[in-house]
């Protein structure tokens, strides 16, 4: 069943697209990415989906609704954990909870849902805490716990770990996880991060300059590159990619004076590549054989990678506000 339908979705701004004709379909209880660098496009598609922004053109559903015509159902059936912080600090986390059940008119057992939500985050015991003595990942997880309060059939996630700890976000996706294990929720996350695209999504979609370029299972993504990825560094990267394409190899890509392209049995043809640099007087600084990754995924549509550490002023300044909540 298609939980989340889109055709043709745009979104401009003065000309320029940020989000480019996007169709794309989620079924229920699948956990589905978006993934791609900063300005890709990701939190515009995503903001369009929760009613935040009006498509230019195009058409959406969630749960059922047009995202145009019938706004307030659509909010009413989701959960959304925003980028930015947007807890009060100086309530309590019961207080923060209680606030958004009113919000949503839920009164009725009110007490037992908080404890449900609380217990599935792990915490119940912090509860009554101030939220400003609270880490960044409790703080996240109480986000969270806030967004499934309303009982969503749909919970969107913008960047659900950017700015924590390695360990505090593979807590997260603990959680989430969780979620679809045991509710069968359905899970639209963006994230920049390739590992946790790979590690939690049933499907993603890998989204540059606003356009889906690639989508389907981690492993199918992987897979379609056809082998193993080696990647050479090289002073003369243009002529070794010329000679590689010459000896057979299809699709070489060159970035930061590496050339990287993909083939079966990797460890078997390293010599075979040195061989042929060190016959055409190309010198090799290093030779590194790896398994693909959707990062070479990305390259391999792109001729570019994602680069985590390179993000955004905005994004260093929210990763900044977390760090200081630790």
């Amino acid at each position: 069943m298609k939980i989340i339908e889109t055709s043709e979705l745009v979104k401009d701004y003065n000309g320029l697209k940020a989000v480019d004709h996007v169709s794309v379909d989620v079924s229920g209880g699948e956990i589905f990415g978006l993934l791609g660098p900063n300005g890709a496009g990701k939190t515009t598609l995503l903001s369009m989906l929760v009613t935040m922004r009006r498509p230019t053109s195009g058409s959406a559903s969630v749960n059922g609704f047009d995202i145009s015509s019938e706004p307030g159902k659509v909010r009413k059936s989701i959960g959304v954990v925003f980028q930015d912080p947007s807890l009060d600090e100086e309530l309590t986390a019961y207080e923060n909870l209680e606030l958004h059940a009113a919000m949503y008119g839920e009164k009725e057992d009110l007490n037992k849902r908080i404890g449900e939500v609380v217990s599935l985050v792990g915490l119940e015991d912090r509860l009554h805490g101030i939220v400003k003595t609270f880490s960044g990942g409790m703080r996240r997880r109480l986000e969270i716990a806030r967004g499934l309060l309303h009982r969503p059939a749909v919970l969107f996630l913008d960047e659900p770990t950017l700015g924590l700890d390695p360990q505090t976000r593979a807590a997260i996706w603990e959680y989430i996880r969780k979620l679809k294990k045991e509710y069968g929720m359905t899970i639209v996350m963006t994230t920049h991060y390739m590992e946790e695209a790979d590690h939690i999504c049933d499907r993603v979609a890998i989204i540059d300059h606003g356009k889906i370029i690639a989508l389907d299972t981690p492993v199918k993504l992987k897979d379609s590159l056809g082998g193993d990825t080696i990647t050479v560094e090289t002073p003369k990267a243009k002529q070794l990619a010329a000679e590689l394409e010459k000896e057979g190899v299809a699709e070489c890509s060159r970035h930061d004076g590496k050339v990287t392209f993909c083939v079966k049995a990797g460890e078997k043809r390293i010599p075979e590549v040195v061989g042929l640099a060190k016959d055409k007087h190309i010198g090799v600084i290093s030779v590194v054989l790896h398994k693909p990754t959707l990062d070479d995924v990305f390259l391999h549509y792109t001729g570019k990678t994602i680069r985590e550490e390179n993000g955004t002023a905005r994004d260093s300044i929210r990763m900044r506000r977390r760090a200081m909540h630790r």
